[in-house]
């Protein structure tokens, strides 16, 4: 499993925990991309292998690094700021790849707060929880330079190679939202970059090459 991480010191620990502590796990990768804050020092305590970028990567960058430091046969991805997550989520992300039912699952809040679960019926496709298997994740375009974008580009991939993918409600799970981290103004800047990054992959992603390993 791994988790993406930029400065989420607040909440990557408990993240850890409740992966851990789902059966199914093996293993939790959390890359600390770039952080400034104790992100990599949380995630350690909370029993994750920790990997730390210099310099930040984005998320994208941080997804494939991770994916070049596990063997798994199915990977999940996880964001580092959810609240909320508890064992039985994560096991219900992995469980129908495992028993051969489909080859991807997306993750979808429900029943958290208005303004994350309004923005995943919205656009669910934006979802950072996911899991697909190792040999699915290794056909996708190359999303190293993606950032934000890389969730429309792996949603534009397992579209088009006509992946089976099943919808996850996580019921009673949130994430912390932008402006919440960075305060309203800092938090809208980012939002406009995140919104950036989404609109450059719907442009660009087509006609990549396959997935490379960076460590």
């Amino acid at each position: 499993m791994i988790i993406p991480a930029y400065n989420e010191e607040r909440t990557v620990g408990s993240v850890v925990q409740a992966a851990k502590q789902c059966a199914l796990v093996d293993e939790v990768v959390v890359v600390s991309d770039g952080s400034t804050d104790n992100t990599a020092g949380e995630a350690s305590s909370a029993g994750a292998r920790t990997i730390e970028l210099s310099p930040n990567r984005g998320k994208g960058g941080a997804m494939l690094v991770g994916f070049a430091h596990t063997d798994a046969d199915v990977v999940l991805f996880l964001d580092a700021d959810l609240v909320g997550l508890m064992p039985a989520h994560v096991e219900s992300l992995l469980k129908p790849i495992l028993q051969g039912e489909v080859a991807s699952t997306l993750g979808v809040f429900g029943s958290g707060r208005l303004m994350t679960d309004l923005a995943q019926r919205v656009a669910p496709f934006l979802s950072g929880q996911r899991a697909m298997t190792r040999a699915v994740l290794s056909g996708a375009p190359n999303f190293a330079d993606t950032g934000w974008g890389v969730e429309i580009a792996l949603t534009r991939y397992l579209r088009e190679s006509d992946t089976a993918t099943r919808t996850v409600p996580l019921n009673d799970v949130t994430q912390v939202m932008k402006e919440e981290k960075l305060g309203l103004w800092r938090g809208l800047a980012s939002r406009l970059r995140m919104y950036w990054h989404i609109l450059r992959a719907l442009i660009f992603i087509r006609g990549r090459s396959r997935c490379r390993y960076p460590h």
